[in-house]
Order: C-alpha cells, then structure tokens, then sequence
C-alpha cells in the first residue's frame, strides 16, 4: 500500500516541505533509507544522514533547517519521534488488518461472535466460547471451553488458552503462549511419590496487558491467577498458578514466578528475576535483573542481588565482592605476623 506526504502530513498534523504527491510503500532508518522509503530525524547525531538518505520521505522538526541541498521530501512536524512512533502504530493497524473466517477451522455451535472478526485457519474454537467485537486470532490457535475474550484483543499464531480463561479487552498475545495451563500443584506421599493436586481455578488477564511470546500463565489451584490492566509480560516468562500482578507493571524476559505470590502495581522488573511463592511485593518496585527475591518487598524499594537486597548497597558491596581475595591475603599476612 502506498501513501503519499500530503497523506501522512495530513495524519500527523505536519506540513509537506517538497512534493506533496511523493510517495512511499515502506519504513527505514535514516542511514538505510531507499527509494519508496519513509524515514525519520529527531536524533541530531543523524543530521548528516538527512542530506545522502535515498529515503523519499523524511519526517522532521519544525525547527529542523537545511543548510545545504537536499533531495528527499520533508514532512515538518513538532516531534518527529512521536510522530513516526505514530505512523508505525498506524502501519501496524494497516498491516494487521485482517477480517473473517478461514478454513478449514473448528467452531463449536454454542460458541458466540461478535462483529468485524479475525479466525485464521487451523484454529479450534471450544464450547460457550464468547469472543468479543473486532477480534484477530491468527491460525493454529486452541481456544478451550468456557473462554471469554474482550473486543480489540488480538493472538497471534500458535497459542494455546486453556479452557474457563478470561482476556480483557485490547490485549495483545504473542505467538506460543500458554495460558491456564495446570499449575504446578503435587502432594508427596510417604512412598516418595508425587500424586497431582487437581487445579481447578482459572487465569484471568484484563484489559491493556501485553504478553510476550513463549510466556506462559498457568491456572490457580483454587480460585484466579490475575493479570491486572496495563501489565506488559515480555517473552519466555513463567507466571505459577494463583499469582496476582499488579496494574502497569512490567517484567523482562526469563523472569519466574512462584506460586501465590503477589506483586503490586507499577513494579519495574527485569530481566531473569527468581520469586520465591507465597511472597508480597509492594507497589512500585524496582527489581535489577538476575536478582533472587526470598522475601517480602516493601513499596518504593530498589534492589539487587541474590538473595536480593538493596540496590545501592549490592554496589557498595561489590567493591568488596571483586577485592576479596586480596583482602584474605592481607588478613593471611598479619595473621602470619601476629
């Protein structure tokens, strides 16, 4: 699909400085930029881009000035970043735009639909399914009994939501994830063997959330594993049954989370991050990544490590960390000498 400058002028409230009718089919970075290509310049290190990009279209500041000549067509706007940031979001919309029901697929009869909907092929749609208003789920995609999943959501190929599983409205499911799997529930008996403690609960993720490929979010043994608004799950994250994480946190890939354990809200945490269960995290923590976390986090901490403790002293204390062996020889030293 092609647009033209005076077409994305007029979607990012700029102004064309060139030929309006210049047109574009794909984005590029400024260094990388060819003919047909739509490209951005916020960073003033890529100035000098500006002037050899073979880029047809490049968005700009108002107060960007040319001082020598320049062949690619300009497109004025206040912040370029935030507006490119914008006409990638709109691309997408472009891009992801699909609509109705590919074959072959199974739907069973007591599932409902609502309008401007999304099935690709090979999907499996179970019973008492309730799918909302413009809806995308792409192929090979298993939807158990009992799903409800809100308007705008889209899920994308390959995942695999287990059976009475809640999805709010405009979430975004990336392709692999698992969601109401059993938790890892199992009695030891005197025997030494391990026999499955049913779970019987579910998963409910709500509006907003975003969840990174090859997550997975198993189901509570009694009761929910909540997800609440605005969380962003990146990839290959482990979510035990009956966790409950906060709204807008958000959590870096590799990260796992034992059982029961509950984190608040607007919680910053990265990447391959070890919770032990049954823990409570306050609101708006900050967890350095490949930390251990073996006990409770009050609001506000920052911290480090593992076991994991705060953050300015994990640097304080790793000055001592790297100089240990060189301690011990001077305390072998003086105790030689004593």
């Amino acid at each position: 699909m092609k647009f033209t400058a005076l077409q994305i002028a007029e979607l990012l409230n700029g102004t064309v400085d060139g030929d309006p009718e210049t047109e574009v089919d794909r984005l590029a970075k400024i260094e990388e930029g060819t003919e047909g290509s739509l490209t951005f310049l916020s960073n003033p290190k890529y100035t000098s881009y500006i002037y050899s990009t073979n880029a047809s279209i490049a968005i700009v500041s108002d107060e960007f000035s040319i001082d020598q000549e320049i062949e690619t067509t300009l497109i004025r706007v206040k912040d370029p970043y935030k507006a490119f940031s914008t006409l990638l979001e709109y691309y997408n919309q472009v891009k992801l735009n699909k609509t109705g029901i590919e074959q072959p697929n199974f739907i069973a009869a007591s599932s409902t639909f609502g309008e401007n909907i999304y099935l690709g092929a090979f999907t499996y749609i179970g019973e008492n399914v309730k799918i909302g208003d413009d809806v995308k789920i792409y192929p090979n995609t298993y939807i158990g009994d009992n799903v409800t999943i809100g308007d705008n959501t889209v899920i994308f190929p390959g995942v695999k939501i287990y059976s009475e599983t809640t999805i709010g409205k405009f979430c975004v499911i990336h392709a692999g994830v698992v969601v109401g799997a059993d938790g890892f529930g199992f009695s030891p008996s005197d025997d030494g063997e391990y026999h499955k403690v049913p779970q019987i609960g579910n998963v409910i993720v709500e509006d907003n959330v975003d969840i990174g490929a090859g997550t997975t979010i198993d189901r509570a043994t009694l009761g929910s594993t909540i997800i609440r608004s605005g969380v962003k799950l990146d990839n290959q994250i482990q979510i035990a049954h009956n966790v409950e994480i906060g709204y807008n946190t958000a959590i870096a890939a590799q990260t796992g989370i034992a059982g029961s354990t509950k984190i608040g809200k607007n919680c910053l945490i990265g990447g391959q991050v070890g919770f032990a269960g049954h823990l409570t995290i306050g609101d708006r923590v900050k967890i350095q990544a490949q930390s251990g976390i073996g006990r409770n986090i009050a609001d506000d901490e920052v911290i480090q490590g593992s076991p994991a403790f705060g953050y300015g002293d994990f640097n304080k204390s790793y000055v001592h960390f790297k100089n240990l062996p060189k301690i011990v020889n001077r305390l072998n030293k003086i105790e030689k000498k004593i």
